[in-house]
């Protein structure tokens, strides 16, 4: 993968959104594959083998929490990096997300988002009381003082 970040599956039923997402972290150098909704991403998520999968919450079909359910209930997708990118907070808290990224975004937040996602440390061991299993950061007010921000990747999660 000689300059490509990382590959990053898209799960947003909204056209628009899923290009504003692609083109957002293909300027990064991340690839881009997307998907309309939770079930075509659980279609496509084994052949497209993405390092992270980012989704809506309200889609037809299969929504966002289910699909991130499901993804975790896989034991080929238990420890692959979700995160959930969704309007007026619906997926916020949803434990089988690990991070929450509040519509309307900013690329730049969307970006540092999905590359902490990439280089954070693998599920199971944070499940397993990682330095940072247990703790749960609130959506605050968007400070950056000791503990991470809405749109942040969750420790613990």
């Amino acid at each position: 993968m000689s300059g490509v970040s990382g590959r990053v599956l898209v799960v947003d039923d909204n056209k628009v959104i899923r290009q504003l997402i692609r083109v957002n972290l293909e300027l990064e150098g991340f690839e881009v594959v997307t998907a309309a909704d939770g079930a075509e991403c659980l279609d496509v998520v084994h052949s497209v083998r993405p390092d992270v999968v980012t989704l809506d919450v309200v889609m037809p079909r299969l929504d966002g929490i289910k699909t991130a359910q499901r993804l975790r209930e896989d034991p080929r997708t238990r420890h692959l990096p979700v995160a959930i990118i969704s309007a007026c907070g619906e997926g916020e808290g949803a434990p089988a997300a690990d991070a929450f990224l509040a519509k309307p975004f900013e690329p730049a937040e969307l970006v540092r988002v999905v590359r902490q996602l990439l280089h954070r440390e693998p599920r199971e061991r944070r499940q397993a009381g990682g330095p940072d299993a247990g703790e749960e950061p609130s959506a605050g007010d968007g400070s950056r003082q000791g503990r991470p921000a809405a749109g942040s990747a969750r420790p613990g999660r």
